[in-house]
């Protein structure tokens, strides 16, 4: 046996071989396997942290993310309207079914004539005949303009609160919505969101002509031999990763106590590589999103079991809930406003899941953007949906709402790369 030193600049390691730990010209039996070497300093990012090409490039800093609060507070009381609205219904028409602006409001209701009828969401509920629902103006108004002075737990959008749409806007909103007094007709049953159904997803995620992200695995495969300009690579040590990983990327995340937080394959892989190879693999690279799904793909079929005892896992898990129900962006959303109490209906032609199923299959192969998505790339973008400001994908944050997520999971196997739109 020979002695392998792997040094960074954040720790010094000496690998255990087989059974015993070789350091200093001496021979010791090891007593317990050593944390595996990571770069402890810098980020796994880049940085600045600068949003995606092609992503919406929207100035949301005045909203609150899962760092920080700074949207403004519910209205406390109605905004006071005395007689009755006068609007121009046919511009209310327009308005609400415009998708510049967060999606429209038929992302969620059915309204009768608006926008054709065509694929509305079920979210909300059907206002095709609100106009005889003996609804008053101001109410109409401030449901419109910012729902929470009635229901301090809508998924409704503060519209006017948040200055979405302005006053004038609204009042021709209203003069539609005070129009609409018959039930919506749909031109095919798949206009109906109650009787649309489901999507069912029944390609086969690991056959390689149903999944182009099939070719990650193999290019994976390819970067885990390939030695670095310091003559590493990871096969230096793990030469059997079969063996290895056939469980390992089951039981990520996982606390990390030299770093302080939640470490997830694809940052473990960032820091383990720069600490051993010296490889700059940063998250959300090729190369790293590659070895994430070769990871991933060596413990297919293998349950997820992520550690949800421990005091510091513990603690994760109930910061990554309390995210999950954090309203942030313009849009004033939280995660368990479409995958909680709006699970298992459409927004507009999206279905809304349930977050059990949402892990098992990340890292995953977006067919509609010919990419491979890692789980921290989908929360980015959520966050962009809504109209938030995204965080760098080492965020403490996303550990913690990763850990949540897979402890949501658990006991499903891994099947990775998935494939979805």
């Amino acid at each position: 046996m020979r002695a392998v030193h792997l040094a960074s600049s954040a720790v010094a390691v000496t690998l255990v071989v087989g059974a015993v730990a070789i350091a200093g010209g001496s021979v010791a039996r090891a007593q317990t396997p050593k944390p595996a070497p990571l770069e402890l300093t810098g980020d796994a990012s880049v940085r600045p942290w600068k949003r995606y090409s092609g992503w919406p490039a929207r100035d949301e800093s005045k909203w609150s993310t899962l760092a920080k609060l700074g949207s403004p507070a519910a209205p406390k009381e109605p905004i006071k309207i005395t007689g009755p609205i006068t609007g121009d219904a046919a511009k209310g028409e327009k308005l609400v079914a415009d998708r510049t602006r967060g999606g429209s409001c038929l992302a969620c209701h059915v309204m009768g004539p608006a926008g054709g009828a065509n694929l509305p969401g079920n979210v909300g509920p059907d206002l095709s005949e609100i106009g005889s629902a003996g609804r008053e103006d101001e109410w109409l108004y401030n449901y419109v303009y910012d729902a929470r002075v009635y229901n301090a737990e809508t998924v409704m959008p503060p519209w006017g609160g948040h200055g979405v749409f302005s006053d004038g806007e609204i009042r021709d909103m209203v003069a539609f919505l005070k129009t609409l007094k018959s039930p919506a007709r749909f031109k095919t049953a798949l206009d109906d969101p109650n009787k649309r159904p489901a999507p069912v997803e029944k390609r086969d995620n690991l056959d390689s002509l149903e999944n182009p992200g099939m070719w990650a695995v193999d290019k994976g495969e390819e970067l885990w031999k390939k030695r670095t300009s310091e003559g590493f690579s990871c096969n230096t040590c793990h030469s059997d990763p079969k063996a290895r990983f056939k469980t390992w990327a089951s039981t990520m995340p996982k606390w990390e106590p030299r770093l302080g937080k939640v470490l997830g394959v694809e940052e473990f892989i960032a820091r383990h590589a720069a600490a051993t190879t010296g490889a700059k693999w940063l998250m959300e690279t090729d190369e790293n999103r590659v070895l994430s799904v070769y990871l991933h793909n060596l413990a297919n079929g293998a349950p997820i079991k992520v550690d949800t005892d421990s005091a510091p896992a513990k603690a994760a898990i109930a910061r990554g809930k309390a995210l999950t129900e954090r309203k942030i962006g313009e849009l004033n959303f939280a995660c368990t406003d479409c995958h909680g109490k709006s699970a298992n209906h459409w927004i507009r032609g999206q279905w809304l899941a349930e977050m059990k199923g949402m892990y098992d299959h990340f890292p995953t192969w977006r067919t509609s953007l010919l990419a491979v998505w890692d789980i921290r790339q989908r929360f980015q973008w959520c966050q962009v949906n809504i109209r938030a400001d995204e965080l760098p994908p080492d965020a403490p944050e996303y550990g913690d709402l990763e850990l949540y997520l897979a402890s949501l999971n658990e006991g499903l196997k891994l099947s990775v790369p998935g494939i979805r739109h």
